[in-house]
C-alpha cells in the first residue's frame, strides 16, 4: 500500500486493490491501520483522498523495527515518484551500504 501511495498520493483504493490483487475492503482496511498508527495521513479534496506519507516512521514489525518507511519506498518506488518526494529518500552509499538520510553531503 505504501509503495502504491508513494507513486500516487491521489490513487484511489480500487486502484491499488487491482494492482496489488486484493479486494478493496482489504484496501480499505489495510490503509485504515496505516493511518491509525501514524504511516500516513489523508486530506479530502473534492470527492476523493489525496494521501501523504510520514517517512520518518518506523516499522513496527520486530525484524524491521527501527528501520524508517523511507527505507522501503526508495527500494520500490524510487523510479516514478512524485516530484519532491525523491528527495526525502534516504540515499545509499555505495562503499559503505549505509544510509545517509537522503541530503548530498560534501
Amino acid at each position: 500500500m505504501l509503495v502504491e501511495i508513494a507513486r500516487n498520493p491521489a490513487v484511489r483504493l480500487r486502484d491499488i486493490a487491482t494492482r496489488v490483487g486484493i479486494t478493496e475492503r482489504a484496501v480499505q482496511n489495510i490503509v485504515t491501520d496505516l493511518y491509525r498508527a501514524g504511516y500516513l495521513s489523508r486530506e479530502r479534496v473534492g470527492r476523493r483522498n489525496r494521501y501523504s506519507l510520514h517517512l520518518d516512521r518506523q516499522f513496527r514489525y520486530p525484524t524491521e523495527a527501527g528501520l524508517p518507511v523511507s527505507l522501503l519506498i526508495g527500494l520500490y518506488a524510487d523510479r516514478d515518484l512524485p516530484a519532491g518526494l525523491h528527495d526525502r529518500l534516504p540515499r545509499r552509499d555505495d562503499q559503505s551500504g549505509r544510509h545517509d538520510g537522503g541530503a548530498d553531503e560534501q
